[in-house]
């Protein structure tokens, strides 16, 4: 039997923060066959003291370079964790936010896919205009323009830089589809479609 046959499912799910990851990682974790654990960057935070906070939430502009090497170790480790969790046959759905946004660059996503070599993973891109990301900052938390009307830099620079290489298997578009339909599209991805190869050509790109 191929390896893949009996290892679970990857799912990485890669966008901004507001971008709708999180509902469209529920939707797969309580709707989509066999079990599904739910590990990425509010996972990671969790777990994270608060004296290493934001963990690898830590947004893009090189702010925390005391932070960087902990964050990279962080990363490394959850996606290790990952693979372990698919070889016994759990499948995975992943909530993160990509960037290389750092004081210097550590390739993260990069590494990531070497980690992910031989797994069957899924990367997705969650797209969602920024006015769409501003307006949800606004209801959730009730943060939103500069004093001056003007988006904030930090909200820029994750708009950028976290979608780059932009080589992904799927990309879904959450200010025009709900959460479900998002899934949806995932799911015929993943079950119907062919086998994944964003992350052999970001391997390849490397």
């Amino acid at each position: 039997m191929d390896q893949t046959e009996i290892e679970g499912k990857i799912i990485i799910l890669n966008g901004t923060p507001r971008s709708g990851k999180s509902s469209i990682a529920s939707v797969i974790q309580n709707e989509f066959e066999g079990v599904w654990m739910n590990i990425g960057v509010d996972r990671i935070m969790d777990m994270t003291p608060e004296k290493f906070q934001p963990s690898i939430g830590l947004r893009p502009g090189g702010e925390r370079p005391d932070l960087e090497p902990f964050i990279q170790r962080m990363y490394l480790a959850m996606y290790k964790s990952i693979v372990a969790f698919s070889r016994e046959g759990l499948n995975v759905i992943v909530d993160v936010g990509h960037h290389d946004g750092y004081s210097v660059e550590h390739n993260i996503l990069q590494e990531a896919a070497q980690i992910l070599n031989g797994t069957p993973a899924w990367l997705i891109g969650v797209r969602c205009p920024i006015e769409t990301v501003m307006k949800r900052r606004i209801e959730t938390w009730q943060k939103g323009y500069t004093p001056e009307g003007k988006i904030p830099r930090p909200i820029e620079l994750w708009q950028k830089l976290v979608h780059i290489p932009g080589i992904y298997d799927l990309e879904v578009d959450t200010s025009l589809y709900t959460p479900e339909e998002c899934a949806a599209q995932v799911h015929q991805r993943v079950y119907e479609g062919s086998p994944p190869i964003a992350l052999q050509k970001i391997r390849s790109d490397n």
